[in-house]
């Protein structure tokens, strides 16, 4: 069945979503180590992915941890410094896919507010031919509910997506509904997934 869509995660395949380097540069391994041990920022981000409001969450959470309030809150203050730099051979996959008409979609656990943010830094994140943000739709990955309402919303199912994510969880989600899958580690490796599903050539990949 020809691939009529590719849709791609965000954090970690084209911007890099890495929150424990942050910290650990900016207060060191150890305190890093002890405040997510002590405190569950993931889950918070979570709950912000869901679509709750980012400053209330994470305010709420700094005045709950107070031993940990200050680097919380920088969570919320530095946060685009988080989500940063662009993966940018990612971000010329997707301009490729595109320019040779290829629809592109997001799908993505992303905060409404974080992804406002996230767009004036990074301006492609409006570029996508239909978004699939976890905030605005009430569910985040890997429930199956998320991958259901993008094939109800664009009437494409099973082999004629093709989807990258860097978590295997996500990834098999997806798999369980018989999309086509590729497990996000490089950029270069999903170009050569691209090439080999035929969507792009060699010099287009580039």
């Amino acid at each position: 069945m020809t691939i009529k869509a590719v849709v791609f995660d965000i954090g970690n395949v084209l911007i890099e979503w890495q929150p424990e380097r942050f910290f650990d540069r900016e207060v060191g391994g150890q305190r890093r180590h002890e405040m997510f041990a002590n405190v569950d920022l993931h889950g918070m981000n979570d709950r912000v992915d869901m679509g709750e409001n980012f400053t209330d969450v994470v305010m709420a959470t700094a005045d709950a941890n107070p031993d940990w309030a200050m680097e919380i809150r920088m969570w919320h203050d530095r946060w685009i410094d988080l989500a940063s730099p662009a993966i940018d051979r990612s971000v010329r996959l997707m301009a490729a896919l595109q320019a040779k008409g290829v629809p592109v979609f997001s799908l993505t656990n992303f905060g409404i507010q974080t992804y406002d943010i996230a767009a004036e830094r990074y301006p492609f994140l409006r570029a996508f031919d239909r978004d699939f943000i976890s905030g605005h739709m009430g569910v985040i990955k890997p429930d199956a509910q998320i991958f259901e309402m993008l094939e109800a919303a664009t009437g494409l199912a099973g082999e004629e997506l093709i989807f990258t994510d860097d978590r295997a969880d996500n990834i098999a989600a997806a798999a369980v509904r018989g999309w086509r899958t590729h497990q996000f580690t490089n950029p270069e490796g999903w170009a050569d997934r691209l090439v080999a599903e035929g969507l792009l050539t060699e010099e287009e990949s580039q």
